[in-house]
């Protein structure tokens, strides 16, 4: 899509929308850490939403997601703990080994339930667990993967009302997990990361 075109969708489904957006909750794999280096600096300090990503990392290993991001982020990073309340101007991520789920007091829940779509953390189950708590206050986002985890959380949050952003495949280091959402459930909008980056400064104006 060209840019020009990418930017008049983005003002068209902002311009749409009567709730206002609350959190983002994003979602990759294979090639997903260069994806969010290009996503996420550059969000002010003060950024009104709350934002929470999963990547799939190694079960058994430590993630370094929050160590490898802080420096670069002007607002707080961390990784997500049981029980957190979900705030505003924070990145979240998911830590190895558990699901990251967000509970309906927008507290973060964390469990060692099976793998899903041989991910833990699953990129469903958080997505969709935040569309049941935000509802059309929330935004997904997903992006680069090799698998199909995102795309049931993704289609949960379009029913839920929220607004729904998938990298364009084409754009994708990997393209199997945009294409498997898009194939699922249309989103309401297909952009390259630097039309997403752009969508992710709007929403500070909105």
């Amino acid at each position: 899509m060209p840019h020009a075109a990418a930017l008049a969708a983005i003002d068209a489904a902002l311009a749409s929308r009567r709730t206002r957006l609350q959190a983002v909750v994003i979602g990759a794999s294979a090639g997903g850490v260069g994806a969010l280096l290009k996503l996420l600096p550059g969000l002010p300090q003060q950024y009104p939403l709350a934002v929470v990503a999963v990547l799939h990392v190694p079960e058994k290993r430590q993630s370094q997601l929050a160590d490898v991001f802080a420096p670069r982020m002007a607002l707080p990073v961390r990784e997500a703990a049981d029980k957190e309340t979900v705030t505003s101007g924070t990145l979240y991520f998911a830590g190895s080994g558990y699901h990251l789920s967000v509970e309906s007091d927008y507290c973060f829940s964390l469990s060692c339930e099976p793998p899903l779509n041989f991910a833990r953390p699953s990129i469903d189950i958080l997505m969709a667990s935040a569309a049941d708590a935000y509802g059309p206050a929330l935004l997904g986002i997903l992006l680069t993967g090799a698998n199909h985890d995102g795309a049931a959380g993704m289609a949960a949050i379009g029913r839920a009302g929220g607004l729904t952003v998938v990298q364009d495949p084409q754009d994708a280091e990997v393209a199997t997990m945009p294409q498997e959402a898009i194939r699922v459930r249309r989103p309401d909008l297909v952009l390259p990361l630097d039309a997403i980056h752009t969508l992710l400064l709007k929403l500070e104006k909105n």
